[in-house]
């Protein structure tokens, strides 16, 4: 058990380290007036970013913790080491990470933590998962542990750490290891040393897979039989409640939402429901009850062929220039890689999150689908993920003032995010005039009213309509993007966290 709490404590660290600042804060001083500035190395390269007065000693104390975090961390882990060694335990699991059926690069995983301990021999390069940097033969662990990491449960998920102990597993990386990495995202996967395991016989998308993990997830009681671990309930990234079923057939995602009004399901509703007036690719969703709690359904829209690579890998690609924005670099990376349309595709996402004041499309939640096997772009995914919107977490005066509504993945406010708009010919406000009526009839239906309330929902609706009128004044007096301004970037780009606002 103390060897258990130990690992417990490395992963809780390991994650905490790495949602802090790397680098120190430098001190120029020129012409008599003092400068400062935010340096660190990223894959090897060296960072710097300008800090405004007010930044300086909120980002000194978040370095001095992660300093303080890491001192601890190496006392952990050389307590671990040491035990080890006094039991002549091994410490490593050596494995093939696999892209479907093609060997991409030999690993040695940490038994105990499941992170990358080690990249041996490269096979295919090209393979690697995007923003993975190879040089000289040799790929960038640190870059493919932040991958593993992202594939991985976060910590902070609704009760993870309860399922984690009903499981007796040490943390969601060894979870992850225990269903070979496979996902219904992509065709990434772990084949141990000396497995016979072959992607045609264990990949999700053709194959059935557990639901005892979903389960335990959900707060089911463990069952006595041994648990199946094979399910792709051990790769779904985000914070809040979900699980895969098969539903005739179809591999769909169920997810809940966060106290107090558990709202994020039927946002996707009424989100996709405005985008498909609207003619914007999206996923399309619906709403089911259990245990007398919504949650939202949407089918996999990614197929065998195909892998979904976030955005934020896309990020990965390019070292940004301190002079473009966000949004600019991100538009540089797609056009490197030959990615089209990309300021097509987000123009019609920002005006879609602006309509329903979304308050959490940061860069995992939303990018471009590749063909696994040709490695050749097929174009931006259909829009998902959309729930934690029209004030889902607020009070009715909270919505209706506006004050506290937050903006991803570009810039920190949506009335400066709009501005990135490059064209609005496209939108047909007709198509708008019933946005009131959808959203009545879902946030009215059976079950949906004990959570939202009617002031709740009148202070919705007008905000929506509000936004549009803005919308519409907006294109009729439309001027050029500046897209190269750094104005109000978004400069830590995370997920929302539910866990306090959330309880099984």
């Amino acid at each position: 058990m103390e060897k258990q709490k130990i690992l417990n404590q490395i992963t809780e660290l390991t994650e905490q380290i790495g949602r802090l600042p790397k680098g120190y804060i430098s001190k120029k001083t020129i012409n008599g007036k003092t400068y400062y500035y935010h340096q660190w190395s990223e894959g090897g390269v060296k960072q710097s970013r300008y800090l405004h007065d007010e930044e300086v000693e909120p980002l000194a104390a978040k370095i001095e913790q992660r300093k303080e975090l890491q001192a601890k961390l190496r006392r952990l882990k050389a307590g671990s080491v040491a035990a080890r060694k006094k039991k002549n335990e091994v410490n490593s699991l050596k494995c093939t990470l696999m892209h479907k059926r093609v060997k991409v690069a030999e690993l040695e995983l940490d038994d105990g933590t499941g992170f990358i301990q080690k990249i041996g021999t490269v096979y295919a390069s090209e393979h690697l998962p995007v923003g993975v940097p190879i040089r000289r033969g040799v790929a960038d662990r640190s870059a493919l542990n932040e991958w593993w990491t992202d594939r991985s449960i976060p910590a902070s998920r609704s009760g993870v750490r309860e399922a984690l102990e009903a499981l007796e597993i040490s943390s969601t990386k060894m979870l992850l290891v225990r269903c070979f990495g496979l996902s219904l995202s992509d065709q990434y996967w772990i084949c141990p040393e000396g497995s016979d395991l072959t992607w045609d016989s264990i990949n999700f998308f053709e194959n059935d897979f557990s639901e005892d993990i979903g389960d335990i997830l959900f707060g089911e009681n463990k069952k006595k039989d041994p648990l199946d671990f094979s399910s792709p309930d051990s790769t779904s990234d985000g914070n809040l409640k979900k699980r895969w079923k098969i539903v005739d057939g179809k591999r769909c995602l169920i997810k809940g939402g966060s106290n107090p009004f558990r709202q994020q399901p039927f946002n996707e509703v009424i989100a996709a429901g405005l985008m498909e007036r609207l003619d914007i690719p999206h996923v399309p969703y619906y709403v089911v009850w259990n245990e007398d709690a919504p949650y939202s359904v949407c089918e996999d829209f990614v197929t065998e062929n195909a892998d979904l690579v976030p955005a934020w890998r896309i990020l990965k690609t390019q070292k940004k220039d301190n002079r473009d924005s966000v949004y600019q670099h991100f538009v540089n990376c797609c056009e490197a890689l030959g990615i089209r349309d990309a300021v097509r595709f987000l123009d019609r996402m920002i005006v879609i999150d602006y309509i329903i004041a979304n308050e959490d499309r940061h860069f995992n939640n939303f990018g471009v689908l590749r063909n696994a096997e040709t490695l050749e772009w097929i174009g931006f995914a259909p829009i998902y993920d959309s729930g934690s919107s029209l004030g889902y977490d607020k009070m009715a005066s909270q919505i209706r003032s506006e004050k506290e509504v937050v903006c991803k993945p570009f810039k920190k406010h949506h009335a400066e995010q709009i501005k990135l708009v490059s064209d609005f010919s496209w939108i047909d406000f007709d198509k708008l005039s019933d946005a009131k009526e959808l959203i009545e009839s879902v946030l009215s239906c059976v079950g949906a009213e004990e959570y939202v309330g009617e002031g709740r929902l009148r202070a919705i609706v007008d905000g929506v309509q509000r936004r549009i009128e803005n919308l519409f004044y907006l294109a009729m007096n439309h001027e050029p993007a500046q897209a190269d301004s750094t104005k109000d970037d978004v400069e830590e780009d995370i997920a929302e966290d539910y866990t306090q606002k959330m309880k099984l």
